[in-house]
């Protein structure tokens, strides 16, 4: 019986692609690195050379180019990741511009096989192989000398055991083309614009002898080069401590509510109107997990901390004890945001997350992102719940005093605990409730009670037991039934 030949992957060095491609780069493959002009297709190729070229496993850049490659490299110097010391000696650069415009892929085909032989290089770039295309003389039989020459190039490439990449500016994915049949592996790089936001995606169309993740993936470039937002994708919790099963609030008189305070690993959604105290609450349940000796990330989509608004919270931020994620971005997706979280979770070993607030992080997100807002929040919040930390979201709603809502997004399903805020009228002044809706699992108190927020944050008072019609918005005084005998 034959055995089973084993693929070895290769680390990209592009953070998540790895997890994208279902875990690294099939060594040997045939590439292409396909899309439209501008979305990151050369930055991804230098991206990976660099992180995979070394003396002994040399790389060759082929550039097809009407400029000389020493300008395109004075753009790809502006990255991290690029390396000077390596040009020369684990990278070299040959211009096929002579051969590409003579029109003959023979010759180009020839010069690409006598620098391989002259270098032996353990991978192999073409960029763009767009231009080898266009600039080929046609006698009517175009698609076939392609078909040939795609077919050469493959089985020179396998015969010298080299990995190999074509860049090629395509705009659509649907017109066949013998690229695509033969390429093993087909990254494909998508952006648009909408509004004011520049949204890029990559989709791995096809990776042969990979398990690589369906879909569309956001991505960002930045000065160091290209970062991959794989959703779900995070580590594994950090490790536990001995601490008590339910996290305080920090509110007195709200743990009794909910049965003893919030179970670890929980999700609570905390909804109101405007000015109901939903932040001071955020706020009190870090303060109280740094009280308690434990650590805690904020994701501020609304109002960044400061000790104007909340001196502790604000110290606490700057002594490191809690970590802050915020981004102004404009194109930000969920996946990065849980990244973010992600990392500042691991790096504090926090145990507590707040997100203030889900209205504000919508918001935030690229107009791409918002249509996929609820699911995207689902996967968010059970992978953080996953990491074992205990986690308070934040939402604005509505006073509708006509029906009992919790949430403008459908969302109350996937928390495990939620508290309401509302607002009433009492002889003609504003005053606030709350209640606990739910806590999964766990008794809790069905009352509903006034609060009021002050200098030291929020003051839950007694039951509202002598009124009644509270969530309508206009309560009423209950009325005492009369004894027998006093008719």
């Amino acid at each position: 019986m034959t055995s089973k030949v084993t693929i070895n992957s290769l680390a990209t060095g592009v953070p998540g692609l790895d997890d994208l491609l279902g875990g690294g780069l099939p060594e040997f493959s045939f590439n292409l690195i396909a899309g439209q002009p501008g979305c990151g297709k050369t930055t991804l190729a230098h991206q990976i050379m660099f992180a995979l070229a070394t003396p002994e496993r040399p790389a060759l850049y082929f550039t097809v180019l009407g400029e000389p490659p020493l300008k395109m490299l004075r753009y790809q110097q502006q990255f991290s990741f690029f390396d000077p010391a390596a040009i020369n000696r684990s990278v070299r650069f040959v211009n096929l511009c002579d051969e590409a415009m003579a029109g003959d892929l023979h010759r180009v085909l020839a010069r690409i096989t006598e620098e391989v032989a002259a270098h032996e290089p353990a991978f192999v770039f073409v960029d763009s192989f767009r231009s080898v295309v266009l600039a080929t003389k046609d006698d009517g039989n175009a698609h076939a000398h392609l078909q040939h020459f795609m077919q050469q190039l493959g089985m020179l490439m396998t015969s010298w055991q080299a990995t190999t990449f074509l860049i090629g500016e395509y705009f659509t994915d649907t017109d066949a083309n013998p690229v695509f049949t033969v390429a093993d592996g087909l990254i494909w790089m998508r952006q648009n614009v909408q509004r004011n936001a520049m949204v890029r995606k990559m989709e791995i169309m096809k990776m042969r002898g990979q398990p690589s993740l369906p879909g569309l993936h956001a991505f960002r470039i930045t000065g160091d080069g290209l970062q991959i937002f794989v959703p779900g994708k995070l580590a594994a919790p950090p490790e536990e401590a001995a601490v008590p099963s339910r996290a305080t609030t920090g509110v007195p008189g709200l743990d009794e509510m909910m049965g003893g305070g919030l179970p670890r690993g929980y999700s609570m959604l905390v909804a109101g109107p405007s000015g109901s105290g939903k932040s001071i609450m955020a706020a009190a349940f870090l303060n109280a997990g740094v009280l308690a000796g434990e650590t805690g990330v904020i994701a501020a989509f609304e109002r960044r901390p400061t000790r104007l608004r909340n001196q502790a919270l604000a110290q606490a931020i700057a002594q490191d004890r809690i970590g802050l994620v915020e981004s102004h971005a404009p194109d930000i997706s969920i996946e990065e945001v849980m990244q973010l979280l992600a990392a500042e979770v691991h790096r504090l070993k926090a145990s507590r997350v707040v997100i203030d607030s889900l209205s504000g992080f919508e918001l935030a997100l690229g107009p791409s992102f918002r249509e996929d807002f609820r699911e995207s929040l689902l996967r968010l919040v059970t992978s953080l719940t996953g990491m074992g930390v205990t986690v308070l979201m934040t939402s604005e709603l509505e006073d509708r005093y006509t029906d009992l809502r919790f949430s403008p997004y459908g969302t109350a399903f996937m928390t495990d605990a939620i508290i309401v805020q509302r607002y009433i009228e009492v002889e003609s002044r504003l005053r606030r409730v709350l209640a606990v809706v739910k806590v999964r699992d766990s008794a809790h108190s069905d009352e509903l009670r006034e609060y009021s927020i002050d200098d030291g944050g929020l003051r839950i008072g007694a039951p509202l037991t002598e009124q009644e019609g509270l969530l309508g918005g206009r309560p009423a005084t209950r009325r005492r039934a009369t004894p027998v005998g006093e008719m």
